[in-house]
């Protein structure tokens, strides 16, 4: 999540992951990955809560999820005057070389939104004007197979991922003050999933390797980053979320959404001039305070080169994995809360809670994530 300031108490709503601030219907509660910034919880289509990266039974899935039920959106589903983007690094400089863009269209009456894929690559990769070429086009919660094999599905989804709020506030407070993570009075055995029984509106891409790494040689390791953005008056874009590795704004962000507003904005280039010194001071004060690192600051500049630019890197072609020996995509059930607030923290973090607490689980097959029920 971006930005956002969260009440301490259990019942306040968070969203994390990348989650932003997801505010329940902008009544002034935020919640961590989901809905992190003022304008995405005035209209959380725009609101990523996460990113997935992995090996799909075809080529690299590329899955984003929008639009919370936990939020109460008035209108569900994908913004018609909005860009959804996966942005593709393909040879580690943090810039992209590859962006799969989808635009929809209006609800139909059946609640059906078409949509435009469009592939931009080289230098134009990055240019929101950019034409780019068709790749596909289809219709909201149908399957879309091109001649080349790529697929896409877009549509109404259950939520892979899990939170435990208690914790998920305390973490925000540590990194926040500079202290330990208090759980005084937490009970582990009565911990339970916030989004349990909760939908999004999934976003899922299939590339085969061959169209993915065109112009990459022998390289198979990429970075990819998502972003949503809203057309201006004037004619251009607005970023609204950028999402990259997950729980950054849950860690660094839940009670300061100045910082969370400005994680969503710029790019992925320019993260660690930019938030490199404030990461450092976060973790380096909560280190401290754990006792846990001879030398705080320097454990904590480590982790925030590891964290910026705020890219999910994933070598092509292998079991994705977002653990504590690498971090390598994600999976749709991966622990990302547990592995990075501990990583952060430099000390174990438990949620009590795992991924047996998602209502409906991902799929096998393709589109891969849960079945909205």
């Amino acid at each position: 999540m971006a930005g956002m300031s969260l009440p301490r108490t259990a019942s306040a709503l968070a969203i994390p992951s990348d989650r932003r601030s997801l505010s329940a219907n902008t009544k002034g509660e935020n919640m961590s990955h989901h809905l992190d910034s003022p304008i995405a919880r005035q209209d959380v289509r725009l609101d990523i809560t996460d990113l997935y990266v992995f090996r799909g039974e075809t080529g690299t899935a590329f899955v984003i999820n929008v639009c919370h039920s936990i939020a109460k959106p008035p209108i569900p589903g994908y913004h018609p005057e909005g860009m959804y983007e996966f942005k593709i690094d393909l040879n580690g400089d943090a810039v992209e070389e590859v962006t799969y863009r989808l635009t929809f269209e209006e609800r139909d009456a059946q609640g059906k939104q078409k949509y435009t894929i469009r592939r931009i690559n080289g230098k134009e990769a990055i240019d929101p004007h950019a034409a780019g070429t068709v790749v596909a086009q289809g219709t909201t919660d149908e399957t879309v197979t091109t001649p080349s094999g790529l697929r896409a599905w877009a549509g109404h989804a259950g939520d892979p991922f899990w939170i435990e709020p208690d914790v998920l506030h305390a973490v925000g407070h540590a990194f926040e003050d500079g202290t330990t993570v208090d759980l005084t009075g937490w009970d582990p055995s009565k911990a339970h999933n916030l989004f349990a029984g909760h939908t999004v509106h999934a976003i899922v891409l299939e590339v085969p390797d061959a169209e993915l790494l065109t112009g990459a040689g022998d390289n198979r390791k990429i970075g990819v980053w998502a972003v949503a953005t809203l057309a201006t008056d004037a004619g251009g874009w607005r970023s609204i979320n950028r999402v990259g590795l997950p729980m950054m704004p849950p860690l660094f962000a839940q009670f300061d959404e100045d910082f969370g507003n400005r994680l969503n904005a710029g790019h992925p280039s320019e993260d660690f001039a930019t938030y490199g010194s404030h990461v450092t001071e976060s973790i380096s004060a909560v280190v401290a305070a754990y006792g846990t690192a001879e030398d705080s600051h320097a454990y904590a500049e480590k982790i925030a080169h590891r964290l910026l630019p705020n890219m999910l890197p994933y070598t092509v072609g292998t079991q994705a994995s977002l653990g504590f020996v690498e971090w390598n995509g994600r999976s749709l059930t991966d622990n990302a809360p547990n592995v990075m607030f501990s990583t952060a923290a430099n000390t174990p973090i438990k949620l009590g809670i795992g991924k047996e607490s998602v209502t409906s689980k991902p799929r096998k097959t393709f589109p891969y994530i849960p079945v909205a029920v």
